[in-house]
C-alpha cells in the first residue's frame, strides 16, 4: 500500500538540470521546513516538495505503521505518477531517512542526494533525545511552530496534531539500526550535511560519509535545521540558509562522474 503525498511544484522544467525533490522533518510541513528555502532555488531549477504521511494535507492513514521504507515507497509511487525523474532529493533529519531509504530500493529515481541532519544509528543523537520520544510523552512535547502550523492547514480536526505527534513517536521509537552494507549499497552521489550544534553528533554524520562510497560530508555553524531555513531554528533568519545553500547547489550542480 503507498500513500498519495500531497506536494508541491515550483519552477518550471529546466532542460539539463534535474529536478529538486524536498523532504520535510519530523512534525514538519513544505512550508515550515522550505519556506525559505523555495524561493531562493525555484528561479534555476524546478522544486518539488512532499509531505509526507499524515503531515500537512496528507491524511494519516493510522492503519498503516509510519517507516522510512513505506515513506520512500510513497514517494517514489509520486515521482512515478508525475513521470518525473531521476531527481536531485534534499532530505533533512527524517526526511534525510526517507531519501536514503529512496536511493536504496528505488535508485533508478535518484541522481544525487543531499542527505541533511540524519541518523543511521539510534546512539548517533546527542543524550536526552530519544527521552523526549520515551513512552509517556505527549502531544505537549511537540513545538509550538508545528502545533501552529498543523492547525492552519488542519483547522476542523483538533485531534490531528495528537495523531501527527504519535505518528512520529512510533516511528523513531521503532526505529532500529541499519547495518554499514545497506549504506554502502547507495549509488547516487551523496553530500551528508550536519550542523555543529546539531541533534544528530558530528561525529555520526562523518561516520554516514565514511560508510557510503564516494560520499562527502559538510558541517555547518549552527543548530539543526538552521542552516536550511527550517522555521522553528530560523525564526524567520534566512542568513544561516543564504550562507550554506551554495555549497548544496555547488554539489548538485556537479558534472556527471564527480
Amino acid at each position: 500500500m503507498t500513500i498519495d503525498l500531497h506536494h508541491e511544484v515550483h519552477g518550471d522544467p529546466r532542460p539539463g538540470t534535474a529536478p529538486l525533490l524536498l523532504i520535510h522533518g519530523g512534525g514538519s510541513t513544505i512550508g515550515t521546513n522550505w519556506g525559505l528555502l523555495i524561493p531562493e532555488v525555484a528561479p534555476t531549477r524546478q522544486v518539488i516538495a512532499v509531505e509526507l504521511q499524515g503531515h500537512g494535507h496528507t491524511p494519516s492513514h493510522p492503519e498503516r505503521a509510519a517507516s522510512f521504507e513505506h515513506s520512500a515507497d510513497d514517494v517514489a509511487a509520486l515521482l512515478r505518477r508525475l513521470d518525473i525523474g531521476p531527481v536531485d532529493v534534499l532530505g533533512f533529519s527524517n526526511g534525510g531517512n526517507t531519501a536514503m531509504r529512496l536511493a536504496m530500493r528505488h535508485p533508478e529515481l535518484v541522481r544525487r542526494q543531499i542527505v541533511a541532519s540524519a541518523l543511521y544509528r539510534r546512539d548517533g543523537m546527542i543524550d536526552g533525545f530519544w527521552d523526549g520520544l520515551a513512552a509517556g510523552a505527549d502531544v505537549s512535547a511537540m513545538p509550538d511552530t508545528y502545533r501552529e502550523a498543523d492547525r492552519e492547514i488542519n483547522p476542523d480536526d483538533p485531534d490531528h496534531e495528537r495523531l501527527l505527534f504519535e505518528l512520529d513517536q512510533r516511528q523513531m521509537l521503532n526505529f532500529a539500526d541499519w547495518a554499514p552494507e545497506e549504506l554502502a549499497a547507495m549509488a547516487a552521489p551523496t553530500l551528508f550535511v550536519g550542523a555543529d550544534q546539531d541533534v544528530v553528533r558530528t561525529e555520526h554524520t562523518v561516520n554516514l560519509a565514511a560508510i557510503t562510497p564516494g560520499a562527502r560530508v559538510l558541517i555547518v555553524p549552527g543548530v539543526h535545521g538552521d542552516y536550511l531555513g527550517e522555521r522553528m531554528a530560523a525564526a524567520g533568519d534566512p542568513s544561516a540558509m543564504r550562507r550554506t545553500l551554495p555549497w548544496l547547489l555547488a554539489f548538485l550542480n556537479e558534472p556527471e562522474g564527480r
